[in-house]
């Protein structure tokens, strides 16, 4: 069989299999032998060999066939370059016990991306203590905080963080076994194991790893078997003194859904909050982008006030404000014009527009008598109680942060108050903030409910 028909084969695999699957288990396949009715492929790993016969020898047996390629056996065999590899047969057999794998084994896990390096990761206030556990981490020691546990909204560096550390450990101790996987991934792998009754081999998976880190875990909340087999790994990992990093959209005490006694186990580490970025994080991230497009750009010039321009429009996520960039570049490289301001909001156009989606006052008010459980008609009303007033100033404070208002029609939602009350209560929340961190955790939060 050529090159271009296993190709052929590959590309239907894709359809049978699933992308993700394919990553995973098809592509890293090498065709080895096709003779005498048996395709041998080469595999990083015994176990990689062995999941692939018992999931995927028969799609990839029946997609040979439809090639014009029929085959008998499918065989599998770790590559060793200093002696004949043992194939992994195609029918069952029984397989002995396991040793532990060498430092040359590579996980299963979901890929890497190249570009998630800590070089490339931009550090300001809103991530710079995030930044500085995953760097701790990444360094290899004893651990010290067990898990990590990173959340924030889209697009503020989670996954960035949670791959700079998969890369960092692979070049500083390629000894430790790490696996990365989204939480999705261990959901369907434990699913698959259980209808397939190799709940055994998942858990000698899971739980042979050095460094277990998974992404976006509010995906397993409200699934009762996934949580169940999760709390189990979670503990045993701890129990040998393994590293545990974790990544979600929220704080653990705020996932609903989520089983109580592993909101309990994921608040025993260090939880780190990864905050909306702020103008400067914004513009060096910006800037950083500018610098690495100057190379495949070569002669495209940026005008004066263009990225500031966009650091204080596209505030949403670090997504969007990328997206941007690229789509700009690519623009002026396209009609050979100089990226200007007027180019960049003619370009920019949709986005400029999706990102100056205004918050009402009324939204603010709504979000944050339900965050502190007082009736919205108290907040625009007369009364004083310290239960009702500081909830009101916050208000008060977002409304300034987070709408183009003046303070005087801040003041008349507030049920006609004077423009100095409203002054006067959004300085009480600047200073307060400082040395009130229960207050500044119900701003960051409140935050990001009302921007996301």
């Amino acid at each position: 069989m050529t090159n271009e028909t296993w190709g052929q084969v590959r590309e239907e695999l894709i359809k049978r299999v699933g992308k993700n699957n394919y990553v995973t288990w098809i592509e890293p396949l090498k065709l080895s032998v096709l003779k005498n009715g048996v395709a041998r492929f080469e595999v990083p790993t015994i176990f990689f060999g062995d999941w692939v016969q018992r999931n995927y020898a028969d799609h990839i047996r029946t997609q040979l066939a439809s090639a014009g390629t029929p085959v008998d056996r499918v065989e599998f065999a770790v590559c060793a370059p200093t002696a004949a590899p043992a194939p992994v047969a195609a029918r069952p057999v029984v397989k002995p016990a396991r040793a532990r794998a060498t430092a040359d084994d590579e996980l299963p896990g979901a890929p890497l991306d190249a570009r998630f390096t800590f070089d490339s990761f931009v550090v300001g206030k809103p991530n710079e203590l995030a930044h500085a556990a995953a760097r701790r981490v990444a360094e290899g020691g004893p651990t010290t905080f067990n898990p990590l546990f990173l959340y924030g909204g889209v697009g503020l560096g989670k996954t960035h963080l949670m791959h700079a550390i998969a890369h960092e450990l692979q070049l500083r101790r390629p000894d430790l076994r790490v696996l990365y996987l989204s939480a999705e991934q261990f959901m369907y792998r434990f699913v698959q194991a259980l209808r397939e009754r190799q709940v055994m081999d998942f858990k000698e998976l899971f739980r042979s790893v050095d460094v277990l880190m998974v992404d976006d875990v509010q995906f397993i909340a409200g699934k009762d078997s996934t949580q169940e087999e999760f709390f189990h790994t979670f503990n045993a990992l701890v129990d040998q003194n393994k590293q545990i990093v974790i990544s979600a959209d929220r704080a653990p005490g705020e996932i609903k859904d989520l089983e109580e006694r592993i909101k309990s186990r994921l608040q025993c580490g260090l939880v780190v909050d990864l905050h909306p970025t702020d103008y400067e994080l914004r513009l060096g991230i910006l800037q950083q982008k500018v610098d690495h497009y100057r190379s495949q750009y070569r002669g495209l010039v940026i005008a004066d006030g263009v990225l500031e321009f966009l650091a204080h429009r596209i505030t949403t996520n670090v997504r969007v404000l990328e997206g941007a960039l690229t789509r700009l570049f690519a623009f002026a490289s396209l009609v050979g014009r100089e990226i200007t301001l007027d180019l960049a909001q003619d370009c920019l156009a949709d986005i400029l527009r999706s990102s100056d989606r205004k918050l009402s006052i009324e939204e603010i008010q709504r979000k944050v008598a339900e965050h502190y459980n007082i009736r919205l008609s108290d907040m625009i009303g007369p009364k004083r109680l310290r239960t009702i007033a500081r909830p009101r100033q916050v208000a008060m404070y977002l409304a300034k942060q987070l709408t183009p208002r003046s303070l005087p029609e801040i003041g008349r939602r507030f049920g006609g108050r004077d423009h100095t009350t409203i002054m006067h209560g959004v300085r009480k929340i600047e200073e307060l903030m400082t040395t009130d961190s229960q207050l500044a955790d119900d701003l960051q939060l409140l935050r990001r409910l009302l921007q996301g």
